[in-house]
């Protein structure tokens, strides 16, 4: 039967060709997309690991990691620092949009107070100085090479608004645009505003003890530990799942319809053939697993060129974007069973009407 199948294809290379590339644009939708928004997430809570704070301290729904307000006032900065266990606090503005320029995704700006920030998520300047005046920004040097700025050029932020490049920080931690908390506050009209407090506890304190303690003495606000935030960072972007069962069911659909119009269409064009295996005694299960190795080979080549194109695309386009993607193993193996039991379905209509055509009829007409 291997031979038969091999034989079918390769008569009609073409089609064979066109279904193979159907059902790899399915593997390559889900393979190359997920990555990339695990990739993104998990980037952005790295960066949010690199706080050196223990906790974060909020108002219920200030912040998430697609929209953020300042409505947490810095006056908690004195009655968090009077908390035992607390070892020093900084208050940041956080401003999120849709990225500029056509790229994919958000952009962050962070409104901070360099010394306190700096001196506690242990940063330091590398070329240039802290922001002083309210349009002035420091950025981290993957964006500097990103926008192929250098100190002393102008970036719009807040729509159009100017601002000159007067440093470079390392490490990235949060966005990897600063301002002064004062210009933020200023811009955003939030006078004593911010969207969040990070605090920095004590050597050999308890996070969680002191996360308790802020819970008692100041109720109604949120408390989260850091190492939270950084954990599941996928579950903390609204919709995103519900994005990636999307696409895994386009994925399949793809490789359903492909091999579908394929295999109907070969079927079609090769009724006499049918015809005559069914005449030699072939019966009808024979002519439906032949049809369905047909759609099975069609599979396993479309997942190969499918995985292929994939982590070529993911290289070239992380290197001219300098996006990141993370495969998942889980999505992988999804993508490849999307594909493969896609394809056995999609031929599953196709085999059956091969199987029921009557070998007298189609001599006599054909």
């Amino acid at each position: 039967m291997l031979e038969l199948v091999l034989a079918n294809l390769k008569v009609r290379p073409f089609r064979t060709l066109i279904s193979v590339v159907g059902v790899a644009l399915g593997v390559v939708l889900v393979v190359l997309f997920t990555g990339l928004a695990r990739g993104m997430t998990n980037e952005m809570a790295k960066r949010a690991a690199n706080w050196k704070a223990e906790i974060v301290f909020t108002r219920p729904g200030s912040m998430d990691m697609t929209s953020s307000t300042l409505n947490v006032s810095t006056a908690y900065v004195e009655r968090l620092n009077q908390i035992e266990g607390v070892q020093s606090t900084t208050p940041v503005g956080r401003y999120i949009t849709p990225s500029s320029k056509g790229r994919f995704g958000i952009q962050q700006l962070d409104g901070i107070n360099w010394a306190e920030f700096a001196a506690m998520n242990e940063m330091e300047m590398i070329e240039g100085r802290p922001p002083q005046a309210n349009d002035e920004a420091i950025l981290d040097e993957r964006q500097m090479r990103d926008d192929k700025l250098k100190l002393g050029d102008i970036v719009e932020l807040f729509g159009n608004k100017p601002y000159k490049v007067v440093g470079v920080f390392s490490p990235p931690s949060g966005s990897r645009i600063k301002i002064s908390l004062a210009a933020m506050q200023e811009v955003l009209e939030a006078e004593g505003k911010s969207t969040y407090i990070l605090v920095k506890i004590k050597d050999g304190a308890d996070p969680k003890t002191v996360a308790a303690r802020i819970n008692e003495t100041l109720p109604g606000n949120t408390v989260n530990l850091s190492s939270d935030i950084v954990t599941d960072a996928q579950e903390r972007i609204p919709a995103l799942n519900t994005f990636l069962r999307i696409l895994v069911g386009l994925g399949a659909f793809v490789s359903v319809i492909f091999v579908l119009l394929s295999m109907y269409t070969t079927v079609t064009e090769r009724r006499k053939e049918i015809g005559i295996l069914k005449s030699m005694g072939a019966s009808k299960g024979f002519i439906i697993r032949t049809i369905e190795g047909e759609a099975f080979l069609i599979g396993v080549l479309g997942v190969l060129l499918g995985l292929c194109v994939a982590f070529l695309a993911s290289v070239g386009i992380g290197r001219a974007f300098e996006l990141t993607f993370e495969f998942s193993s889980g999505w992988v193996v999804t993508a490849i069973f999307i594909a493969i039991a896609g394809s056995l379905f999609g031929a599953l209509y196709p085999a059956w009407r091969a199987s029921v055509i009557d070998p007298v009829e189609v001599m006599a007409n054909e």
